[in-house]
């Protein structure tokens, strides 16, 4: 009888805790889905000048249209806020120096480090400055934000798991979402400089001259077929550091090491255009794909804005926006569209400060000597104490410490001109030349704009503010001193002194984050990090392949092309390093020669086994080579190594082991194929360290992308639902298909303004921020495998109206 009780009270207990539990996971459900964006109905909406709506597709991609901009920016905000306000807030955090108030003390480091540019105050000065009219603009966009975060029944998910409340967004927030793209586009110099620095301090002129060209014949400039260079000859001898191992003797350096570099200096995209007179519509194409990282949420925000364009008709401009902000960034109006890459100019100087033990708490700039001002910054850490950092401020810029010294870090972003909404006004451009005249104003990180207009006109520009310098070439890539002319900037130059490049004769333009130009022009911009080329280089060529007529289409698909034009020379040198002596006893190499001829596609595919051994191999001799160097640069920052002081260092390492230099050759290796043949062991040890068979490694195994919210870690069971399966990617770095496990093309769009409805676009994740969203992941696939889907929204299925 005692047992038969138990036993019912402990059947009554676990059904108790199991309607627990279930009750728990239910009011969880009903909470989460509290914080979906609102798709239908009408709100009334105070300080309206007319009215606006919000139609969302299928796909959930807006049509935001209204009586006035105004209205629109309104709406805009709105949208923003409720499907994706914790990546606005990270955004603004990320620039600001702001993430361990979320995070707590793991966040510190890099707070510290963002914190020395102190954008935040920088922000409330631009805004000051603005025009009323932009502050207006910024100030109903930002209604919107709060209005939508309001609206929420629940707060956004992240929120509720970090225990904090969201902060209201301030018209400050919205230029510290540029700030934070200043840091992702431009954030590579600084270390670059110190990396430069470094390199300078370790090898001769003539050992610099040869390991950092200034070209390559890769490069494939705007103005002319190539860049013509001096042939550098290879000095009789390396520095010192050079193929010298490490105290370990290199033997934990395998290609996952140096996949940490493979991008490292090659944020920034592609983008190109045809002239009307060689596509199908009279009107010009453009295309572009921007890389970027790649998570869930998405960047980008689709969108459509309408609006009056102040002449009796409606203005309408589709393509991405960045959520934060009240533009659209990249896009077509229907009579102009326009793209942009990262331009590498040089736009950060390091400029070393003297100082004298005569004038105590005080250096030397370019000005003469001078205090710098010393700023207590606060920032706020959860869950414990706030930390104080003093940052050091010159006329030049912040003061940071380095090799020994204190430089000034002299960055066009700190500057006043670095960030506005001139963005705005590419949205009324009727004509191309219009856009070019706008671009040089627009406050942003330096883009290549190129752009065309419904009248078959193409052209090239730089969107952004440019310093007036003293031409410096070389010289102003390495940190400078307080005399060096290179250092001095002299104001901005005007729009009308940019490089230009307008309907060239091929009737096509190209860029990919390569050197630009080849003649009058690259001297204004310097080189700040340039791609090696190979990217613009096989776009030039895809896009004079098509043909005296081409479409949208055939146009898009260039950003598909994922060829192995770049890599297809080291491939045939790792057979050459294969011969039957070194395949004697080493059947590990014999199979790895199988599979670089067998399971070579001429692509970067996710199948070929080939391409993943040649492009390891190249790796693997960077190890070897630049491993010394590597080590000792890391010392100076984290960031720094020798690809960063060139991008150009596989060509540099393709010519020594083509012309095979004596001087040249490690100590520790018999031969130069002996040289070759380490690297390619230690692929091989790689590889196969897993017990998995060598076949089994193609280049999907490790081109694998698993995007995933920021969360997706740190939550139990219910993580797998903030990221997606993972999906083998075709394509690499060096080929238009740019693609790697967390980076890559973070839209495609091609368009031919005026024919909008012929538009191709697609990116990594869905419109919404919200796993419950079924906004998440729409167009993921797509994205994948690179499917055409439509640019402009589709009919409406929800309609959420703002009336007065």
């Amino acid at each position: 009888m005692q047992k038969n009780r138990l036993a019912v009270w402990s059947k009554r207990v676990v059904i108790g805790l199991v309607v627990l539990i279930l009750l728990a996971i239910a009011a969880a459900w009903l909470y989460l889905r509290g914080s979906l964006a609102q798709l239908d109905g009408t709100l009334k909406t105070a300080g309206l000048e007319s009215g606006a709506t919000v139609a969302r597709d299928e796909h959930g991609v807006p049509l935001i249209s209204g009586g006035s901009r105004l209205d629109v920016a309104y709406a805009t905000g709105f949208v923003h806020a409720q499907e994706r306000y914790f990546q606005m807030d990270l955004l603004r955090r990320v620039s600001a120096g702001e993430l361990s108030e979320l995070f707590g003390a793991r966040a510190l480091p890099l707070d510290k480090s963002h914190r020395l540019h102190r954008f935040r105050a920088r922000a409330e000065l631009a805004l000051k400055a603005m025009p009323a009219a932009d502050r207006a603009l910024l100030g109903r966009y930002v209604e919107g934000v709060n209005a939508g975060l309001d609206k929420l029944s629940a707060k956004p998910f992240e929120y509720t798991l970090i225990g904090m409340p969201p902060r209201a967004w301030a018209p400050a927030d919205s230029l510290l979402v540029i700030w934070a793209m200043y840091f992702d586009l431009q954030g590579s110099q600084e270390p670059r400089e110190l990396a430069r620095g470094w390199f300078r301090d370790h090898a001769s002129e003539e050992q610099r001259a040869f390991l950092a060209p200034e070209s390559t014949p890769w490069d494939a400039p705007l103005d002319a077929q190539s860049v013509a260079a001096a042939d550098i000859a290879i000095p009789a001898a390396p520095p010192a550091w050079w193929g010298k191992p490490k105290a370990d003797g290199g033997a934990a350096h395998t290609d996952p090491k140096v996949a940490a570099a493979e991008f490292l200096n090659t944020v920034g995209s592609n983008n190109w255009a045809v002239a009307g007179a060689r596509s199908d519509t009279g009107a010009a194409i453009v295309s572009d794909d921007m890389h970027l990282g790649i998570q869930l949420p998405a960047i980008w925000y689709r969108a459509a804005l309408q609006f009056p364009d102040g002449k009796g008709g409606q203005r309408r401009v589709v393509g991405v926006t960045l959520p934060g902000a009240p533009v659209v960034v990249v896009g077509s109006n229907g009579h102009v569209a326009w793209g942009f890459t990262n331009s590498y100019g040089d736009y950060m100087d390091l400029i070393a400060l003297d100082t004298d033990a005569a004038k105590p708490g005080q250096v030397r700039t370019q000005a003469g000597w001078e205090t710098p001002v010393l700023h207590e910054e606060t920032i706020l850490i959860k869950g414990e104490p706030a930390a104080k950092l003093a940052v050091r401020e010159t006329s030049l810029g912040p003061i940071r410490e380095a090799m020994g010294r204190s430089y000034a870090i002299h960055w066009v972003a700190h500057t006043a001109a670095a960030v506005n909404v001139n963005a705005k006004n590419l949205e009324f451009a009727d004509t191309l030349e219009q856009a070019m005249a706008i671009a040089p104003t627009m406050g942003i990180p330096a883009q290549n704009f190129v752009g065309g207009d419904d009248k078959g006109n193409i052209g090239w520009t730089i969107a952004g503010a440019l310093p007036r310098r003293a031409p410096a070439g070389v010289a102003a890539t390495y940190p400078l001193a307080p005399d060096d002319q290179a250092g001095v900037w002299t104001g901005w130059l005007k729009p009308e002194e940019y490089p230009k490049v307008v309907n060239p004769a091929g009737g096509q333009l190209a860029t990919a984050n390569s050197r630009q130009l080849a003649n009058a022009g690259s001297e204004l911009l310097g080189d700040g990090g340039f791609d090696l080329g190979a990217r613009t280089h096989q776009v030039r060529d895809d896009l004079t392949a098509l043909g005296a007529k081409t479409d949208v289409k055939k146009v898009y698909a260039i950003t598909l092309d994922d060829r192995a034009v770049f890599l297809a020379p080291w491939r045939e040198r790792a057979i050459a390093a294969l011969d039957a002596k070194a395949l004697e006893g080493h059947p590990q190499r014999a199979e790895a020669l199988k599979l670089l001829k067998d399971s070579w596609t001429g692509k970067a595919s996710v199948d070929s086994v080939g391409y993943r051994i040649a492009r390891a191999y190249m790796y693997a001799l960077y190890d070897i080579l630049f491993e010394s160097a590597n080590e000792e640069m890391a010392k100076v920052d984290s960031k720094a190594n020798m690809a960063a002081v060139t991008s150009r260092w596989p060509v540099v390492v393709a010519r020594v082991l083509d012309q095979q230099p004596a001087g040249w050759l490690p100590s520790q290796y018999a031969s130069w194929q002996a040289l070759q043949l380490a690297a390619l062991d230690r692929v091989v040890a790689d590889l196969t360290k897993d017990g998995k068979p060598l076949a089994a490694a193609t280049w999907g195994q490790r081109n694998t992308a698993a995007s995933a919210h920021p969360f997706a870690s740190v939550i139990p069971v219910l993580g797998k639902y903030l990221k997606v399966a993972p999906d083998m990617l075709p394509g690499d770095q060096h080929m238009p298909r740019v693609s790697g496990p967390g980076f890559g093309q973070s839209e495609r769009l091609t368009v031919s303004p005026g024919h909008e409805e012929q538009g191709v676009f697609n990116m990594p994740g869905g419109q919404s921020g919200h796993p419950l969203s079924p906004y998440f992941l729409d167009g993921r696939n797509d994205w994948v495998t690179g499917r055409e889907t439509p640019l402009l929204p589709g009919a409406a299925v929800h309609t959420l109206a703002f009336v007065k």
